[in-house]
């Protein structure tokens, strides 16, 4: 591991006691998970199908797809991240992967997934173009490529200031849905945004910032 990742891990890894303290990090309350679960069921295929999902943090989503029979692998850099999500998903009883690795090359080997889902991942990438260019390949033919994300007022974890350097990423303080979406254009067949600001529910109160999903679909064949 690069003393960037390590400084990165070490970063999240002091974040992930109080991670789910923020309301639509642990997904505590029922109006705010339900809103997450409703949104997940638009945005996958019918079940069961095979998630891998990027940058995990504690499991909160992953669960949620566990949840819905989803077959679920998850990947974080940060080991307390992956300790807690694992934990979830035993604790609910249900089966899924959670792995330690760079959520930008996920350790997986040369398995293909249904959809790929990343959530307030790729401003924390240093080459977040190689990302999205790698996930892609992680995707079976007519594959989704799920990305929430948006323009924060802040970035990381409140009240600390993130790894030395991150003002240099390219994306820091995350990306707008114009940009983000120029950037997938040319590696999927299609794609659609929903804006998400306005869903005061996921979030567990009002927010101001640029928040949305992007949903891209890969074609049915790789030529």
């Amino acid at each position: 591991m690069s003393a960037d990742a390590a400084a990165i891990a070490e970063y999240w890894d002091a974040a992930a006691p109080t991670f789910d303290d923020e309301p639509d990090h642990g997904l505590r309350d029922e109006r705010t998970r339900t809103a997450w679960m409703r949104l997940l069921h638009t945005w996958t295929p019918p079940g069961p199908v095979d998630v891998l999902d990027v940058g995990c943090g504690t499991g909160s989503l992953s669960l949620l797809l566990a949840q819905t029979g989803h077959r679920v692998t998850g990947v974080d850099l940060a080991p307390g991240m992956v300790s807690q999500a694992r934990e979830k998903l035993k604790a609910a009883g249900l089966p899924g992967r959670i792995l330690v690795g760079d959520a930008a090359a996920p350790p997986t080997g040369g398995e293909i997934f249904d959809v790929v889902l990343a959530r307030h991942l790729v401003w924390t990438l240093p080459d977040p173009e190689a990302a999205l260019r790698e996930w892609v390949t992680r995707l079976r033919p007519g594959g989704r490529l799920v990305l929430i994300e948006g323009r924060w007022r802040e970035s990381g974890q409140r009240g600390t200031s993130y790894v030395s350097g991150a003002e240099f990423l390219p994306w820091n303080g995350g990306i707008g849905a114009h940009d983000l979406a120029a950037a997938v254009r040319p590696l999927v067949a299609d794609l659609r945004i929903e804006p998400l600001s306005a869903h005061a529910d996921l979030w567990g109160a009002p927010v101001t910032d640029e928040r949305y999903a992007l949903i891209a679909r890969l074609s049915e064949s790789r030529v």
